[in-house]
Order: structure tokens, then sequence, then C-alpha cells
């Protein structure tokens, strides 16, 4: 792999942060599950990019908790698509490296916005998935819970074996609150605040996973950003790595290890 010399120098400073702290938090949204080969449903190669499913109704409203619950066979068409495009995959290099900074540091978190799992099946254990788990149902009537491998075996909309009431993933749809142990867990944590917090992937559009770098910011802690593009928060962290996701996380691996 070649990295650009200036590429190389943000690298060496990340790693020089990386070694001067004893507790990291690492932000993930859609750009680290790029890198395994999923599309998100917005954004470019997305899903739905340049169009609207069902006569031109927005996926916003499809995949809403409102939907849901009116018309769950259009958001469980959805929902099974999205699961669908997932099956083939799995966590790639950035992901592994994630789970093995965990080991190897005396109090690392991640806090991500996918939904994929991906960060578990790596082998990361302190995981605020703060927008759900595609791969967890629950009844809406009865307290089942379950987890699954994959939908395959659904009837759309599924129904739970226990009770008949509409199964659905433990997901925030549109319109929908954090789930309450997600949130409980990010703010005791982001209270304790951390030596070194990475934003990996994300626009950091919604408050909740800027706040973290802003807070970073605000109490002069470090930060490392790792994207291709500009966001809401890169004005605001020490070290921005113009990387792919994957590529970036195994290159600051390698030279940690050095």
């Amino acid at each position: 792999m070649q990295i650009a010399p200036d590429t190389s120098h943000q690298i060496e400073r990340v790693v020089d942060l990386m070694r001067a702290s004893k507790s990291i938090l690492f932000i993930t949204g859609a750009g680290l599950s790029a890198d395994s080969g999923l599309p998100t449903y917005r954004g470019i190669g997305g899903l739905y990019e340049g169009r609207d499913p069902e006569e031109n109704v927005p996926i916003e409203i499809l995949m809403s908790g409102t939907t849901l619950v009116n018309r769950p066979e259009l958001t469980w068409k959805y929902l099974l698509q999205i699961e669908q495009g997932r099956r083939a995959t799995k966590p790639n290099r950035g992901h592994e490296v994630i789970a093995e900074i965990e080991s190897r540091f005396e109090r690392v978190w991640v806090l991500t916005q996918n939904v994929d799992g991906f960060h578990r099946r790596a082998g990361s254990r302190n995981v605020i998935d703060i927008h759900g788990d595609l791969h967890h149902v629950r009844c809406m009537r009865c307290r089942y819970e379950q987890p699954v491998e994959d939908y395959s075996g659904f009837t759309i909309p599924p129904r739970c074996p226990e009770c008949g009431g509409l199964l659905r993933p433990t997901v925030v749809l549109f319109g929908e609150q954090l789930p309450a142990r997600q949130l409980a867990t990010y703010q005791s944590e982001t209270k304790r605040g951390f030596d070194l917090v990475f934003s990996i992937g994300t626009t950091s559009t919604f408050q909740y996973i800027a706040n973290p770098v802003l807070d970073a910011y605000h109490f002069r802690k470090p930060s490392v950003e790792i994207n291709l593009g500009e966001t809401d928060v890169t004005e605001f962290v020490t070290v921005k790595v113009r990387l792919k996701a994957a590529e970036a996380l195994d290159a600051i691996w390698n030279a940690f290890n050095r």
C-alpha cells in the first residue's frame, strides 16, 4: 500500500497521539462499512440513490415508525432489501483494527451509527450501537426478542412465534427516539471523557455524533478524523487523514506496531 508523504506524516501524528493515550473513543459511520461493500440507502452508490421507491414516496416515510405500524409490509419490504445487501459481506480490516486496539488499551469504546453488527463480529466488546442492530428482532406486542442470522425465513411482515404480534428489528427508524440502554451508556461514557477521539467515515450530522469531537476540542483533548471529504467536525479535529476508513486504520495500526 502506497501512502502519500503528507498522509504518512498525518499517520505518524496519529500514532504519537495514541501512544500518549489510555482511553480512546471510536465514532464510526457508513464510510467504514462501505469498505466491506455495503451501500448506504442514501448517498453515492446508495441503494436508493437518485430515486424514491413506492411511487415516489420518500424513503424517510417508508422507513418510519409510523409506517411500520400502519403499513408494516411496506417498511419490511425495504428492511428486507437492506438486510439482503449485507448477507454476502463481512467485517473489514478497519473493524478488525478497532477490535485489536480495544485489547491493547486501558479503555476503548465504539460509538457506531451502523446497524450491521460488524464491530461485534470483528471482536469489539464495548460497542454502543446507537441506532440499533439489524440482526436482532423483537415483538411489538409481547416480550419476545431474538438475535437472527438473516431474514431469509421471514414472511413479510414477520410475525412473533409466541403471540402473533408484528416483529421488528431493534433499529431506530425515522421519527423514533434513540434506544434507552444505548443512550444511557453513551451518556455515562462520554461524561467520563476520553484521551483521544476518532471520527471515522461519518459526516457527523447528528449532534450526538458530533458532540464527543466538539467536547474534545473544548477540553483541549486530541481528536482524529478519517474521511475523504469535509464534514461538520473537520475544522475542530487535531489531525485529518484523507483516506478510506479501512486503509487508514490499517496504516495507523501498522505504524503503531512497528
